[in-house]
């Protein structure tokens, strides 16, 4: 198939490291996509509420096993909802956490249904520093296995609808999500106190904080965090378009002086198997994938002025050295990939 065009922005780096993405990128099409531009990804699993997330463990699982210069994966577990005795429940996730660890995943996830959805019987919500997890985060300490966390969301999500938000099209389409006005729920400083209390208890395990920690609003708050926690360390996941919003020597001076604490994701979804797809809808997908990478690492790479998400801005125009830390080299030493 044609692919798009090679862009020049996209080797500034010579090899480059999604650490963040959702791509069940199987066929033919896909790995030659990303052989010829050098790229990896490490795909990420997540317990959706009802939604068995094993079917991802198995994609993800297949195309790290089949295709592993071109993918890794991160495994994840789901939330307690208390129709088990507590320590059945630990087992079990334990024993998921091994059998995933061995058949090749590269970390575990914690997504935000912890902490914003699992409730105790009693409507107590059930947030990521409860006791329960104790037991699972000293196994995956003991396996020396690093921890993505998805702890919380964006602060507009607290805040009225706002078309002006780069995260405005998500919480419209997912309502369920958005809090505004919701006070039986966690408030975001609940959120991120209890993700922190984790990363003072747990200095021995790799945190990764997914969208920037969720502290995507101000780079002094996510750099407030790095200073505290050595044990911690952030991915740009979906939230290019907040550091965008900021003022741009502010984040080029955050991400030169964090350069060692800051892996490149995009967030990119694509759960549907691409072999399924007509030529036309997988060309479509990858035309989707270098228009995001265009974007996003042109913003850290050039000096603009340019255009990504309807929003006209300068790049920050890092140099090559802290680019190939933040694309590439943290993501490999973080995730052993």
């Amino acid at each position: 198939m044609p692919f798009p065009a090679l862009d020049d922005t996209l080797h500034y780096v010579a090899k480059r490291i999604d650490a963040h993405i959702h791509f069940s990128g199987n066929h033919p099409d896909n790995i030659r996509y990303l052989r010829e531009r050098d790229i990896k990804l490490i795909n990420i699993c997540y317990a959706d509420g009802p939604v068995d997330w094993r079917e991802q463990r198995r994609r993800y699982r297949d195309l790290s096993n089949n295709f592993a210069d071109c993918y890794a994966w991160c495994t994840t577990f789901d939330p307690p909802q208390f129709l088990v005795p507590d320590s059945e429940y630990v087992d079990r996730i334990i024993a998921e956490l091994k059998t995933d660890f061995d058949s090749g995943a590269v970390a575990a996830k914690i997504w935000k249904n912890i902490g914003m959805e699992a409730q105790k019987p009693t409507g107590e919500f059930v947030l990521v520093d409860h006791p329960l997890f104790e037991p699972v985060f000293d196994f995956i300490e003991k396996a020396d296995k690093p921890i993505l966390m998805h702890i919380g969301e964006p602060r507009a999500c607290w805040q009225p609808l706002d078309e002006r938000s780069p995260h405005y099209g998500y919480y419209k389409a997912h309502p369920q999500w958005h809090m505004y006005g919701k006070t039986r729920f966690p408030t975001h400083e609940q959120l991120i106190a209890a993700r922190d209390r984790v990363l003072e208890q747990h200095p021995r395990i790799r945190f990764i904080g997914a969208h920037l920690g969720s502290l995507e609003y101000d780079v002094e708050e996510v750099a407030r965090r790095l200073d505290s926690y050595p044990n911690f360390v952030v991915d740009t996941s979906a939230r290019i378009l907040d550091l965008i919003l900021q003022d741009n020597e502010k984040v080029a001076a955050f991400l030169n002086l964090y350069q060692d604490r800051v892996l490149y994701g995009s967030d990119f979804m694509e759960n549907e198997e691409q072999s399924t797809l007509d030529l036309k809808g997988r060309e479509s997908v990858l035309e989707q994938l270098t228009d995001t990478y265009s974007g996003e690492v042109g913003y850290l790479i050039e000096a603009g002025p340019m255009n990504y998400g309807g929003r006209t801005h300068k790049g920050l125009a890092l140099s090559s050295s802290v680019a190939q830390k933040i694309l590439f080299e943290n993501a490999r030493n973080c995730y052993s990939v």
